[in-house]
């Protein structure tokens, strides 16, 4: 009978003018107590000497750290890829059966990288797993919250993940930050390329879905720091931002959606057989949903007939976030 192998990880790391963070976070990355086999650095035309930080904590832990040295790749952008783009470019290259994305700023628990392994080395099916994260401000303090709380995940979006249905509540909306994941490299094959219509994360872990168990874990292994310079940070709304996005213009809002879950789709199919069909159909129905919402009348009273018929259908509930769905269509300005 043969031992499985152990499984290496590799870190996608993409920076941009983040020399301020960048030694606490490889530090952390660098010492866990499983430590990675490398790490993918993707720098984002950074002024700062971003390159040069990272490389002088990577030769710092070498120095502190027993056991062999974690090999550091480096991409320099000379013009910016931009987000999605640049940890495309990172994680493309990563070697490892399993790759963590890393943003530039948060702090890694010293262990992270065990703790979330060992889910993969005892589940062959799953191929994402994110987890919670603390909020801390820009000298670490903690802001006494946590990312999932930020986020609203509700008792029934983790039962959902749990138990095997990531996909329903993916399509409901994005539950998954990248500087919490790590994902099987064989998820590429069929992510790559990132359409730029999506946010990198939100698509890696909505195709994982689709084919393979994705889950999250409750305890918080980062510090994700939030700051003024957060490019996608977590805060929780207030009730008063609350009324105010439901009377403010949806904009393009809907029309996007619908456009992402065209997108979606066409790399669904491309999959063939490996994608079950009521996930095909799903999609489909979320396109419905998403092209309703657009072609809503300017006229508040003229929405009433047609936002009651379509939230009879049930898509509110399985394509948003139900009641606060339709209040926003009845109240929002076109």
């Amino acid at each position: 009978m043969s031992i499985p192998h152990p499984l290496e990880v590799s870190v996608a790391l993409c920076t941009y003018n983040g020399a301020r963070f960048l030694r606490e976070q490889v530090r952390s990355i660098c010492l866990q107590t499983r430590p990675p086999v490398e790490i993918v650095l993707s720098d984002d035309a950074s002024r700062d000497g971003s390159v040069e930080v990272v490389r002088a904590a990577v030769a710092e832990c070498a120095a502190e750290r027993p056991g062999p040295p974690i090999a550091l790749r480096i991409f320099e952008n000379p013009v910016a890829l931009r987000v999605v783009k640049n940890f495309e470019q990172a994680i493309s290259a990563c070697t490892s059966e399993l790759i963590a994305l890393s943003d530039q700023d948060d702090v890694w628990m010293p262990d992270r990288l065990a703790l979330m392994v060992a889910h993969f080395e005892q589940d062959a099916n799953l191929m994402l797993l994110h987890t919670d994260a603390r909020l801390v401000d820009s000298e670490r303090r903690d802001l006494n919250q946590t990312l999932f709380h930020a986020l609203e995940v509700t008792p029934l979006e983790l039962a959902q993940v749990h138990g095997g249905k990531a996909f329903d509540a993916l399509l409901r909306r994005n539950l998954v930050t990248g500087a919490t994941t790590v994902f099987r490299r064989a998820l590429l094959a069929d992510a790559l390329p990132l359409p730029l219509e999506w946010v990198h994360d939100e698509w890696l872990s909505i195709v994982a879905s689709t084919t393979a168990r994705v889950d999250l874990l409750e305890q918080p292994l980062i510090e994700y720091r939030q700051h003024e310079s957060n490019q996608i940070g977590a805060r929780r709304d207030t009730f008063k931002e609350k009324v105010r996005k439901a009377l403010a213009s949806r904009g393009n809002t809907h029309v996007e959606r619908a456009i992402k879950a065209e997108l979606l789709l066409a790399r669904l199919l491309q999959m063939g057989d490996r994608v079950p069909p009521e996930i095909i159909a799903k999609v489909r129905s979320k396109i419905v949903h998403q092209r309703f919402r657009a072609a809503l009348p300017a006229s508040r009273l003229a929405r009433i007939v047609p936002i009651a018929r379509e939230a009879m259908t049930g898509r509110y509930d399985k394509f948003g976030r139900g009641v606060r769905g339709v209040v926003r269509d009845l109240f929002e300005s076109v």
